[in-house]
């Protein structure tokens, strides 16, 4: 992600010095008034490009799953253009802030001459920057609110609904306000290439067609609640739904208001329309999620997503699966595909960290599943009896030598800690996948 982003930033930047080096300031502006102007400009370059970006990931785009690395990554890569757009909008403000300041420190000679166009485009212009200066103000507001994580998903959900109208205001504004001489160079072609881009993909926000084309409909086919903040759902599905691959995830619609909620799916695909989600209550939905829901209900579900895939396992390298809490579902997805053909089960150790062994509904059901693979080893970890997994366990259990390849799902910073305290034992020979499954 980050070598994303740097990629992206650079060549805005490498766009816009070209176009830079055009003496803006006809010979008789200051060296302090063109580096305010350039600067005005290069944060407006930076900030819509990276906003038009965070639009074109917000579409999920599944032709860029294999690329980027999987859905949860794209959704990941979306959140922090967003940011990183935000903080250029910001900057882009204060920059253009500033002129009264400077004035009054150093006066108004050596200022950059102001360009004269068409009443037509002056009006456009002035229109341009009063949008921009009020959409900036809303994005800024919504980059804080998607930070808060305490702020309702449910509230956030609609507020956020509104990014598309303004960055197409944004994208206005960025379009008459851009030097002319700009749409001769490549940062003028880039821009309008991004402009576009984002542009197509709010249209496709605001008219609801994200996503349609993977969508199914269907009935819960059943509900139960294995543990008191677990609930467990099934739905069948109309012909609309593909099949899925063990460890994907899919969005799962109960209620139109509500909106959908991305779930890893559970089960294994046996071809009969069925997909099976465990829900974990971590928020008010899901939280009430057993009460609001019934049999025969109404469901949409979209998908599938993910690249956290059995069959993408490196056959060469020793197998270490660790799951956290919820974080076992793609992997009871992954035991329960190999249920068909146990003998095409890697050679494996399956690690679980529970907070509690006796009361959690998945030891039993994992018991079960591993008791027909005898090539996957289960190792309970139960922190309640102070038995937390570490990094140096794992290694000490392992041999020296070889690549090691670790699939991990589960809270961030355990996998943090464990991809760091392993990584400083094995190195190169260690290959740390996680999925990294937030929303906002």
């Amino acid at each position: 992600m980050v070598f994303i982003l740097s990629s992206f930033i650079a060549l805005l930047t490498v766009a816009w010095g070209l176009a830079a080096n055009v003496d803006s300031g006809g010979g008789g502006a200051s060296l302090l008034w063109l580096i305010r102007e350039q600067a005005l400009y290069l944060s407006g370059v930076l900030g819509i490009g990276l906003m038009s970006l965070a639009m074109v990931l917000a579409t999920r785009p599944a032709v860029l799953e294999r690329p980027l690395g999987g859905m949860d990554r794209i959704f990941r890569l979306h959140k922090w253009a967003g940011i990183l757009a935000a903080v250029f909008a910001a900057l882009h403000w204060l920059i253009e802030m500033s002129d009264d300041l400077l004035e009054s420190i150093f006066g108004e000679a050596g200022q950059v001459p102001k360009a004269h166009f068409g009443a037509i485009l002056e009006k456009l212009r002035d229109a341009g920057e009063e949008l921009g200066e009020f959409a900036i103000y809303f994005v800024l507001g919504m980059i804080v609110l998607s930070l808060w994580k305490r702020f309702p998903y449910k509230f956030w959900r609609h507020l956020h609904r509104a990014m598309p109208v303004l960055y197409l205001l944004l994208a206005f504004h960025a379009a008459v306000l851009a030097p002319q001489e700009y749409w001769s160079n490549a940062v003028g072609w880039l821009m309008a290439a991004l402009l576009a881009a984002g542009t197509a993909a709010s249209i496709l926000a605001l008219t609801g067609r994200i996503g349609r084309d993977r969508r199914a409909a269907g009935v819960v086919a059943s509900i139960s609640s294995p543990a008191p903040d677990i609930t467990e759902v099934t739905c069948r599905l109309d012909a609309g739904w593909k099949g899925h691959r063990a460890g994907q995830f899919a969005f799962i619609g109960f209620d139109r208001m509500e909106g959908a909620h991305p779930f890893t799916i559970a089960s294994a695909d046996r071809g009969d329309q069925t997909v099976t989600f465990q829900i974990k209550a971590l928020g008010d939905f899901t939280r009430r999620l057993a009460t609001r829901i019934a049999v025969g209900q109404p469901v949409t579900v979209e998908g599938p997503y993910g690249r956290f895939l059995l069959e993408r396992h490196d056959r060469n390298a020793r197998q270490i699966w660790i799951a956290g809490g919820i974080g076992i579902t793609p992997f009871l997805s992954w035991l329960d595909a190999l249920q068909a053909d146990p003998d095409s089960a890697p050679q494996v150790e399956l690690h679980y960290s529970t907070r509690n062994a006796s009361r959690d509904p998945f030891v039993e059901r994992l018991q079960r599943l591993c008791g027909r693979l005898p090539m996957v080893q289960l190792h309970i970890h139960d922190t309640s009896a102070g038995a937390p997994l570490t990094s140096e366990q794992l290694a000490a259990s392992q041999p020296n030598e070889g690549r090691t390849e670790v699939w991990f799902c589960g809270p961030r910073l355990f996998g943090d800690q464990l991809a760091a305290g392993l990584t400083s034992i094995w190195g190169r020979r260690l290959r740390f996948r996680r999925e990294a499954f937030e929303m906002r």
